[in-house]
């Protein structure tokens, strides 16, 4: 185990709040009659994580995509309150976590308009450090380039080797490595835990309530697992 942290770093998407039927349905809706007959969720989990902008292209074949963004955020913000949740257990470690002193912030490639409204919806955002919310809006190079992570820990005056970052995508983990901060993927990512392993993930939990031991918080804040 790495030595205790105090600055804690999170993707959005897939890691803290469960989108992933939200993002699917999206894509699916925005790209009817573009993308190729046959395309459905599993041609989209590869991808995610990357940029909206990016996925786009890549499912379209389109250089020019901004129709297809509008689309996608219109289908996204409609259904947005009927599928989005935090995943299990979320709230409660970042509260313990808070109260313990730990320093979190946000690295994410949405925008920054969507990722306020799904932290505040799912009850998540008076956990975050407000400035050291990373959108896609924020940097010139998303992830995997390590510009994100640099900046968030920038705004916490934090070094890299005092965080770690957690997330459900291989570009999650390049960033935090090429950042020089310790990569904590999660198990409940669609891609699956294998995957984070061989994008470079440090370490990879089962549980939000791990992350007690990475700030050196007592075993027993575990029990009843």
């Amino acid at each position: 185990m790495i030595k205790p942290v105090r600055t804690m770093l999170f993707d959005l998407d897939g890691t803290i709040v469960d989108t992933n039927e939200l993002i699917i349905r999206s894509f699916l809706e925005a790209l009817k009659g573009i993308a190729p007959e046959g395309f459905s969720r599993e041609h989209i989990i590869p991808s995610m994580g990357l940029t909206l902008s990016d996925q786009m292209k890549i499912f379209s074949g389109l250089e020019q995509v901004d129709h297809l963004i509008a689309a996608y955020r219109e289908v996204n913000y409609r259904l947005h309150n009927e599928l989005v949740k935090p995943f299990a257990y979320v709230g409660e470690v970042m509260d313990h976590l808070q109260k313990q002193g730990v320093r979190i912030g946000i690295v994410t490639t949405k925008m920054r308009l969507s990722t306020e409204k799904s932290l505040k919806f799912v009850g998540l955002y008076d956990y975050i450090v407000p400035d050291a919310i990373v959108t896609i809006d924020d940097v010139k190079n998303a992830k995997p380039h390590p510009e994100p992570v640099l900046m968030a820990l920038d705004k916490l005056g934090a070094a890299p080797e005092d965080a770690i970052m957690v997330g459900d995508s291989p570009v999650d983990m390049q960033s935090a490595n090429a950042a020089g901060v310790v990569s904590v993927g999660v198990a409940w990512s669609l891609k699956g835990a294998e995957k984070l392993r061989e994008s470079g993930a440090k370490h990879v939990i089962d549980d939000m309530r791990e992350l007690y031991a990475f700030a050196g918080l007592e075993r027993e804040k575990l029990a009843g697992r």
